[in-house]
This record gives structure tokens, sequence and C-alpha cells, in this order.
């Protein structure tokens, strides 16, 4: 048996004209906040200042992607961010201490890195190659 494999699955459908389900939804949710605010508010004065950033926020919800995700995504992580507690930690290498007799009688201290297991091994297997090669080169 022969399945089809759908190709573009990460694109959405135009529903609506050039529009997808999602931005239209935004559009219209958009336009009816802003039809409930001028019907609401007296003033129109004060009702085109909040229509206008009501509008706009419903148009880049829309249209603006950030890194390829939906301007949604950006806002809900800023929005968990801020409200979220922060908890910076700051660990300081420690550097193991060589203790070194001096002449004089002063112990003087030198810092050596750490090297961890796995660098050291490969250390020694670089060195053991290039033994290895030297040696059948002879």
């Amino acid at each position: 048996m022969k399945y089809e494999v759908p190709k573009f699955i990460d694109v959405e459908d135009k529903i609506v004209g050039p529009l997808t389900f999602r931005q239209f939804a935004y559009l219209v949710g958009g336009a009816g906040l802003c039809y409930v605010a001028l019907k609401i508010i007296s003033s129109t004065l004060i009702a085109f200042l909040v229509i206008i950033p009501v509008a706009t926020f419903s148009v880049a919800l829309a249209f603006i992607k950030v890194n390829n995700k939906p301007l949604l995504n950006v806002v809900e992580s800023a929005f968990n961010y801020s409200l979220r507690k922060k908890l910076y930690l700051w660990k300081k290498d420690e550097k193991e201490k060589v203790l070194k007799k001096e002449e004089s009688g002063v112990v003087a201290q030198k810092y050596l890195p750490r090297i961890s297991e796995s660098k050291l091994h490969d250390i020694s297997w670089g060195l053991d190659v290039l033994n290895k090669d030297s040696s059948q080169k002879q």
C-alpha cells in the first residue's frame, strides 16, 4: 500500500483570501474590539486613543513573525518571563592549588588548569596516533 505523505505541514492553509484562519481571527477580533470601544466610549477622541493601539496590536499579531514564529509566542514568552521568579547563579571555577617550595623557604602558589578525564583521553589518543604514524614511516 502506498500512502501520500504531506510535504508542507508547517505552512498554514489560506482560508479567507490571502489570509490564514489565524490571521483572519486576529483581524476580526481586533476590528470587533475597536467597534465595541467606539460604541462604549462617548468621546470620539478618547475612543481613538484606545482604538489605535488595539488595531495596531491585532495587525501585528496577524502579520509579524519573529524568527519564523508568530508574534503571539514572543508576547507570551515575554509575559511569562516578566512574571516568573528569576534565579541568577554564578559559579566560580576553583583551580587546583599546587604548592611549590622555593629556595628561600616561602611557599609559592601556582594555579594549574583542570583537565577532565575525557580531554586527557583525547590528547593521549592523539599522541598515540602520531607515534604510530611516525613509527610506520621509519
